[in-house]
């Protein structure tokens, strides 16, 4: 039986187009240009980091956030607001713990996310980021640490993604249930895949979880 929803955060909760826009006017390229170059690294299954390479030679990710929190220390740079969520989040996960689910939030971000995750007020239990805890996904190190925090063995888990590589294979292969969303060009391409059939659920919004976590259950 199900007894905990955790949920990714980029692409799945957030909406990361006003933060990839925001990036590529610190590039000097178009939305359209930097967008179009991430997408080719999804269908590649290159890391996005590949992008920034490839419209900026020698780009150094570190350094170039840290020049940005100098030139911009008050803007909102490469993080998020309310203004980003997916409009069925809140209704979403409300509903979900409403239905007696524990909802957690842990996804891949930077320390500094948690804060901004917190600020949403979202209906969750609690909110972790891969910083925060020292081990990124798709590492099983991060899946051990989900279980942990929803203090449940892994098959009473669902964790919920929009990609096979971070999040569908590997919470799988902790043990966990999955859930692919079909959100984000992640999503939409990995939902393609034959290996997309690992995952017990494939999602076209958050609001069909719940009717799936019943037949889950």
């Amino acid at each position: 039986m199900i007894k905990t929803v955790v949920f990714d955060v980029g692409e799945t909760l957030i909406s990361e187009t006003r933060i990839w826009s925001r990036w590529a006017e610190r590039l000097g390229v178009s939305a359209f240009t930097l967008m179009g170059a991430l997408g080719g690294m999804a269908a590649l299954d290159r890391p996005h980091s590949d992008a920034f390479e490839l419209v900026r030679p020698g780009f150094d990710l570190a350094r170039e956030e840290a020049a940005w929190e100098r030139d911009d220390p008050h803007g909102m740079r490469n993080t998020f607001d309310a203004g980003d969520l997916y409009p069925d989040v809140r209704e979403a996960l409300a509903a979900i713990r409403a239905a007696g689910y524990q909802v957690i939030i842990a996804g891949n971000q930077p320390e500094r996310a948690y804060d901004a995750l917190v600020a949403l007020d979202l209906p969750a239990d609690s909110v972790h980021t891969s910083e925060g805890w020292g081990v990124s996904k798709p590492e099983p190190g991060f899946f051990a640490k989900v279980a942990a925090v929803a203090g449940h063995e892994p098959a009473a888990i669902l964790y919920v993604g929009d990609r096979l590589d971070n999040d569908v294979l590997p919470a799988r292969a902790a043990g966990m249930r999955t859930a692919l969303l079909k959100r984000g060009p992640w999503g939409y391409l990995h939902a393609e895949r034959p290996q997309a059939g690992a995952a017990d659920v494939i999602a076209g919004d958050l609001h069909a979880l719940l009717p799936a976590l019943d037949a889950l259950t």
